[in-house]
């Protein structure tokens, strides 16, 4: 593993199964991770599940990876509900994000689906780059040829079945309970991934004299993490409500289905599902991971989610007056100096009370 893939420290994820936290609450460095050893560096690591720990220990070098995929799906998160209630603030603090993802709501369904893709991206990258032992370009897609279409596959093709089989086996590891949440939470994750599949790309280089096409080879690549959050922001959109359905005999859910549909109508493999509905996200409320939106920014003439009228619940809003002063029309003057007037606008901000 090189150590400039990990770009320093360790990535300050809250996310239980891979957080490198030490008692006094720094975060290890790769120096600290190649010192202390697997056993060590995954005791330090909070809420991992058995299966998880089984695999840190024999993939230390994956976990600042699957560190860094986690960050980038919060990233991600906090960037599509910029400007809603619920804005995903609270996502990598120590206190709120473990809560937040205790309701089923569609905000949680959001948070697997984009944190699943996330790590799967970042593993598929890290093999692709050959930042990662036991992984690298697609070995299924070198030297085949494509007669029909006149192409063979070359260069190195990112091998995102291996990505996204890693996320299974370590991000699906942490659901143990045998409720309906685990259900949730496990068809999140693949819809999230299943969108990253589907949205690789196909690249492709001509070869020939004087830059003629008389030959062609191509290798698929990954998309940027953006696409992958603007597909997951509108299935958000139009997430379908689930509830569990009990096997028989053993009384344990073992299928979700659409809530209020006649027949047993199972969602599609790409829906994020919820089992709650979600808060409305106004007031600050712990035990749902809300921030509340007192004091957050608002624009007074949008109707959109970010409008003062949305955004600050009826409460209303204060409007805050400042005076930026700046020099301005600045001309060159014989000889030989820059004589500037001084400009000067009042601008107001908006904040819910």
């Amino acid at each position: 593993m090189r150590a400039g893939s990990t770009r320093g420290a360790l990535l300050s994820v809250y996310y239980p199964q891979i957080l490198l936290i030490l008692s006094s609450g720094s975060y290890l460095a790769l120096s600290s991770v190649v010192a202390l050893g697997a056993n060590i560096i995954c005791n330090k690591i909070p809420g991992l599940a058995p299966r998880q720990r089984a695999i840190c220990q024999s993939r230390p070098d994956a976990i600042i990876v699957i560190g860094e995929g986690a960050q980038m799906g919060i990233n991600e998160c906090q960037y599509q509900f910029r400007y809603g209630r619920w804005n995903c603030s609270a996502l990598g603090e120590r206190t709120v994000f473990g809560q937040e993802l205790r309701v089923g709501s569609k905000e949680a369904a959001f948070t697997y689906a984009i944190t699943a893709a996330g790590v799967a991206h970042a593993v598929t990258a890290a093999c692709s780059q050959g930042n990662l032992s036991h992984c690298g370009c697609d070995r299924e897609k070198q030297g085949y040829h494509d007669h029909e279409e006149g192409w063979k596959w070359g260069g190195c093709s990112a091998d995102v079945k291996y990505g996204v089989e890693f996320s299974r086996r370590f991000v699906d590891a942490r659901e143990i309970k045998k409720n309906a949440r685990r259900l949730m939470n496990l068809h999140n994750n693949e819809a999230g991934r299943k969108v990253l599949e589907e949205r690789m790309k196909l690249e492709c280089k001509c070869h020939g004299v004087s830059g003629s096409c008389t030959t062609k080879t191509c290798w698929t690549t990954l998309p940027k993490f953006r696409e992958i959050g603007y597909v997951l922001k509108e299935r958000y959109g139009v997430a379908v409500q689930v509830e569990a359905v009990r096997a028989t005999r053993l009384r344990q859910p073992s299928f979700l289905r659409l809530k209020q549909s006649h027949g047993y109508i199972k969602p599609t493999d790409t829906d994020l599902v919820y089992l709650e509905r979600s808060p409305n996200y106004c007031e600050e409320d712990v035990a749902t991971g809300s921030a509340g939106t007192r004091g957050r920014l608002c624009n007074h003439t949008s109707p959109h989610p970010d409008g003062c009228g949305l955004m600050c619940c009826g409460r209303g809003h204060d409007t805050h007056q400042y005076t930026r002063v700046w020099q301005c029309n600045c001309k060159f003057q014989w000889c030989c100096f820059v004589k500037c007037n001084t400009c000067s606008e009042m601008t107001e901000v908006f904040t819910c009370k």
